[in-house]
């Protein structure tokens, strides 16, 4: 009866701990993935951040240390593949996955391996996923080479079952419980320097400890290579923020004292210029006046020139003071400012009714008027000339200027928004080149972005998107 009831305790216990050990393999195995995935993540942030492919396959590539990790592929936020590690040729992409509303990670077990996804997040947003497949070779072995213990310890049992059972507790009970406790510890702490400990020298579970150790050992060596990239990546980012604020300060700078040391040499120039004209006008020959006439256009277009570079240096050192703000006044506004160019001309003006704006007023008005004028500008030449103001039907967000002007080629939309830059002929239409070049300095301290469609003849098409902190995301549509 002793040794039937040592046998029947050993079979409960090597149920027990057949089970156990299932479950605690596959907590591992999940939690080992989440590890690797997240260093995995964090290291292919820079490499996500600024579209760095080559960078997240050489990340990948640490997984060849890793012998049973079969497949990787990180994923952008777009849902395409980004970088991807596969052991053996792969027959097809895995798909990106899905995440339930809250989880950041998720898994599930197949009959021959596991597979495991996890969210890469920078300053709280996802900016990606992280896929990993892995064999259960090791949950399989560790489970065969259990059993095949089992099996020997049942029928030794039955000549010397308490030898057996001393054996069996000291082996092999108290190494696997030790090696659960420190892989919970882990998992749960992140605290990768705890090693597992065992008596024995020889034998699966010394190997197993080893190559648990070992995983620890990797695992530990590239956070810290995560910790000093992310730290090197911090301080150039810190670095390249101050060069630019510098650099953006000397050329505001820079720009402010070149044009207001301007503008006192054209005001002489225009002003003996004019009185060349009154008293010397009549002894001038007609090409002398017409080069007379040029030279004094040429200071005006100067002047007009340096008064727009100055408003832009002013607005590089202006504070953005953001409010809520009806965009329907503003667009009354910027429309009687205007009335003075288009005096005499028949413009319809469509308004509909237009949202709450999180924004600097006076600044959004500058945009508003900036935009409407090259509207009314554009339009001249319009026999009917329709100017529209409104919001999109697709997204009551989406706020659009349409006229029916000029408008340019697309070919060209990238010359729009820098200084100087017109695609238009200044004997066609007037302009400094500046405008616009002012609309992109406002959006920008806005933290948004603005951009252009166009076509000739069929008008022109502008977008700007405020920072998220504001209320809406506009585009203008200018045509």
């Amino acid at each position: 009866m002793n040794m039937l009831v040592s046998a029947g305790a050993l079979l409960l216990a090597g149920g027990a701990l057949y089970a156990y050990d299932m479950v605690s393999l596959r907590q591992s195995l999940v939690s080992n993935l989440s590890i690797e995935a997240e260093i995995i993540g964090a290291t292919s942030s820079s490499a996500l951040l600024f579209n760095d492919p080559n960078s997240a396959r050489r990340t990948l590539s640490v997984l060849n240390e890793s012998p049973h990790i079969t497949a990787a592929v990180i994923f952008g936020i777009d849902g395409k593949p980004f970088a991807s590690y596969f052991r053996n040729p792969p027959t097809a992409l895995p798909p990106k996955p899905v995440f339930k509303d809250s989880d950041t990670q998720t898994y599930s077990f197949g009959r021959n391996q596991i597979a495991f996804a996890r969210l890469v997040a920078f300053e709280g947003k996802p900016i990606g996923t992280v896929y990993m497949e892995s064999d259960l070779g090791d949950m399989r072995d560790r489970l065969e080479r259990y059993a095949e213990i089992l099996i020997a310890v049942m029928l030794m049992s039955l000549m010397a079952a308490l030898v057996i059972s001393s054996f069996s507790r000291r082996s092999i009970s108290v190494p696997i419980v030790h090696l659960a406790e420190v892989a919970i510890a882990v998992s749960r702490n992140k605290d990768y320097s705890v090693r597992a400990t065992s008596s024995e020298k020889r034998g699966e579970l010394a190997v197993l400890i080893h190559a648990f150790n070992r995983m620890l050992d990797q695992i530990q060596l590239h956070q810290e290579d995560a910790r000093r990239a992310h730290d090197e990546l911090d301080h150039r980012v810190r670095e390249r923020t101050a060069q630019l604020a510098a650099a953006n300060k000397e050329l505001e700078s820079f720009s402010y004292s070149v044009s207001h040391d301007l503008r006192a040499p054209l005001r002489h120039i225009d002003g003996f210029s004019a009185m060349l004209v009154q008293s010397y006008g009549n002894q001038l020959d007609a090409n002398g006046q017409k080069y007379l006439q040029r030279i004094r256009e040429g200071a005006k277009h100067m002047g007009q020139l340096v008064d727009d570079l100055l408003n832009m240096a002013r607005l590089g050192r202006q504070d953005v003071v953001r409010r809520q703000t009806d965009a329907n006044l503003l667009v009354k506004n910027a429309i009687s400012n205007l009335q003075s160019e288009y005096e005499g001309r028949q413009i319809d003006w469509r308004v509909t009714d237009l949202p709450v704006m999180d924004c600097d007023p006076g600044l959004m008005k500058q945009v508003f008027i900036n935009l409407l004028s090259n509207a009314v500008k554009y339009t001249r030449r319009t026999q009917q000339a329709v100017i529209e103001i409104g919001r999109s039907p697709e997204n009551e967000n989406v706020i659009y200027i349409r006229d029916n002007g000029a408008g340019f080629e697309q070919q060209y939309a990238h010359k729009l928004f820098a200084v100087f830059q017109r695609l238009h002929r200044a004997e066609d239409f007037e302009g400094t080149g500046v405008g616009l070049a002012t609309v992109d300095r406002i959006i920008r301290k806005h933290g948004g972005r603005i951009w252009a469609q166009g076509e000739v003849n069929r008008g022109a098409t502008f977008f700007f998107t405020l920072s998220p902190s504001g209320d809406i995301v506009t585009e203008l549509n200018h045509g």
